[in-house]
């Protein structure tokens, strides 16, 4: 039996390792997954946020990031971007594959997450979940846990807090409300949320829990899901873009695989976070949202804003 299990952890680290590639391959992975196990509701969440991650990632290659950014500037900020999104796969997709091994097998297999260093808080929640089949519950965990993942390695970390967190252009989207997680609908229509101090943790607890409610009522669910099953998964906002006729060719952005290779990251001695910090109260407060959403309205308002800002300063250059 130990012998089995450590095949099955070495394959579950392989795979996860083959799957982690890029941006793209990981929003593949995360759908591929939540069709597989619907069950598990936080891989549709994941899938859906990481193509935001892409977009974001593009924009930087556009005409207008390109001309009020320097180089160095976006090459931090995409970074930023990449080194989240590769740590909260790293952890995460090892804990999905585990369970469904376990589901294939009749029996928890969740011990093994130890050893891909999964902290202490998921795999008691893994359990419960197995136990209890309390859906919202384990996606509550799970984008806790997420969260608290990328905050030392990424968020604290003194290269990112200095060279991100604490320079202009980072201050001034955030302060302008200039970046947005987008939920395309397929037939037409967009929702999100606004996506303001980042690095503070509990606000991205906060963040998370009100996509998933977006994300998961249901009259929004089937259009999303309908969009992301059809809608092949390019890193670039055409993917909505070009249905819903939106005509920003100073905002166009390539495909994400024709400008990005592969990175390669070095991985760190990852600290358990829940036994160091604990789960804090108000992490665990259920969210309310609104049906009015005009999250996309004003985020392509702000972008025609950074366009004519952009178009001034050709003209004084030129």
């Amino acid at each position: 039996m130990w012998k089995e299990q450590q095949e099955l952890v070495r394959y579950v680290d392989s795979a996860s390792r083959r799957a982690n590639v890029d941006n793209v391959a990981r929003t593949k992975a995360y759908l591929a997954y939540y069709n597989r196990h619907p069950e598990i509701t936080w891989s549709l969440l994941a899938s859906m946020v990481s193509r935001n991650a892409g977009w974001n990632i593009t924009d930087l290659y556009t005409p207008v990031m390109a001309g009020l950014l320097p180089e160095r500037t976006r090459k931090r900020l995409f970074s930023t971007y990449e080194r989240a999104n590769w740590l909260i796969f790293s952890d995460a997709y090892p804990q999905l594959l585990i369970y469904q091994f376990s589901k294939e097998q009749g029996a928890p297999l969740f011990h093994l997450l130890q050893q891909f260093n999964v902290s202490l808080y998921m795999r008691r929640e893994w359990n419960h979940f197995w136990e209890s089949e309390n859906g919202y519950r384990l996606m509550q965990a799970q984008i806790i846990n997420e969260q608290n993942i990328v905050q030392r390695p990424v968020i604290e970390h003194p290269y990112f807090r200095k060279k991100v967190f604490m320079r202009l252009p980072y201050l001034a989207e955030d302060f302008f409300l200039l970046s947005a997680v987008l939920f395309p609908k397929h037939k037409g229509s967009v929702i999100g949320s606004y996506v303001y101090d980042f690095s503070n943790l509990s606000k991205r607890i906060l963040l998370g829990k009100t996509l998933a409610a977006k994300l998961f009522d249901p009259s929004n669910f089937s259009n999303i899901l309908d969009f992301a099953n059809t809608v092949e998964p390019t890193g670039s906002r055409s993917e909505y873009e070009d249905f819903l006729e939106i005509n920003q060719p100073t905002f166009r952005a390539p495909d994400l695989r024709t400008i990005i290779k592969p990175i390669k990251h070095q991985d760190t001695i990852r600290e358990d976070w829940s036994v160091n910090g604990g789960i804090k109260s108000e992490w665990l407060i259920p969210v309310e949202v609104t049906e009015n959403d005009s999250t996309f309205e004003h985020f392509y308002r702000k972008r025609r804003m950074l366009s004519r800002i952009w178009q001034v300063k050709q003209a004084i250059w030129t």
